[in-house]
């Protein structure tokens, strides 16, 4: 990954989160975030920036005392293939180490590539906090699509 950088967000980098996430959002591979969510949300993100250009994001959510939620990953199509992804979920992994998190878990529909991030698939509930917190508002939630993961923190 020559010459990329991974950071925290900035409110400067919520317009470019905002486009990355309307690409996947259109085509059913993640759910929409509004401008606001973003905004509410940047401190949960990182970027991944290539020449000055923001070509991806991710976010670690806390979802209880010892679990984090990676989510919102998004990788500007040019850039797919190159460790962007890879990066950031170590780096949001690493951080839910610095914050005493044991364990992190996504909600994927590409289940490959988190398995061979450590991810293990888990049942949905497992994950009650998630569910009936967040999914139960979704409009997929009694058909969803996505396959609960987890991976513990080293």
């Amino acid at each position: 990954m020559s010459g990329f950088t991974v950071r925290k967000a900035l409110p400067s980098d919520a317009e470019r989160i905002h486009e990355l996430a309307y690409v996947y959002s259109k085509r059913d591979e993640m759910l929409p975030l509004s401008f606001s969510e973003v905004y509410e949300r940047i401190r949960d993100f990182v970027v991944t920036e290539k020449n000055g250009e923001v070509v991806g994001c991710c976010a670690l959510r806390i979802s209880w005392a010892d679990l984090g939620e990676v989510r919102s990953l998004a990788v500007a199509e040019q850039w797919k293939g190159k460790g962007v992804g890879k990066r950031m979920v170590e780096e949001l992994v690493a951080d839910a180490k610095r914050l005493g998190l044991i364990r992190v878990f996504t909600l994927t529909n590409k289940p490959d590539f988190f398995k061979k991030l450590g991810f293990s698939k888990t049942d949905k509930n497992n994950l009650p906090m998630k569910v009936w917190g967040e999914c139960v508002k979704c409009c997929k939630f009694a058909n969803c699509d996505e396959q609960a993961m987890v991976r513990k923190v080293d």
